[in-house]
């Protein structure tokens, strides 16, 4: 029975599917086809129809395992320990002090190289 019932499932997510896609294609062509309408109707058309599709894929089993990962994201989100403005500071002076020296070294490299070469060049 269950089996059954995943078959159903399975029938049902790909309709809800294919009606995405029909809404995705109808945004488009409707875009075009209404080309000469205002920008603002067609932006507000393409955006209700974005979220219409948005809704019917959420009720699909991708849609919700998407939303799970979305929500548990949130969750790992707020674990996070933000660094103070100090720190930040600190930090970045510490990458651009570092990036200075490195490119330096390059530069000085660089200049060696071409010294050597052009002594053998003539």
């Amino acid at each position: 029975m269950s089996a059954n019932v995943e078959k159903k499932a399975g029938i049902l997510d790909k309709l809800l599917w294919l009606i995405v896609v029909a809404l995705i294609a109808a945004g488009v062509v409707g875009n075009s086809y209404f080309a000469d309408q205002s920008l603002l109707y067609r932006v507000l058309a393409l955006v209700a129809l974005a979220v219409v599709a948005l809704v019917i894929a959420a009720q699909t089993v991708k849609g919700k395992s998407f939303l799970d990962l979305l929500k548990e994201a949130r969750i790992e989100i707020r674990k996070v320990v933000w660094p103070t403005r100090q720190e930040l500071v600190q930090t970045t002076f510490m990458v651009v002090v570092f990036v200075l020296i490195v490119a330096l070294m390059l530069w000085l490299i660089d200049s060696l190289i071409s010294w050597i070469v052009s002594g053998f060049i003539g």
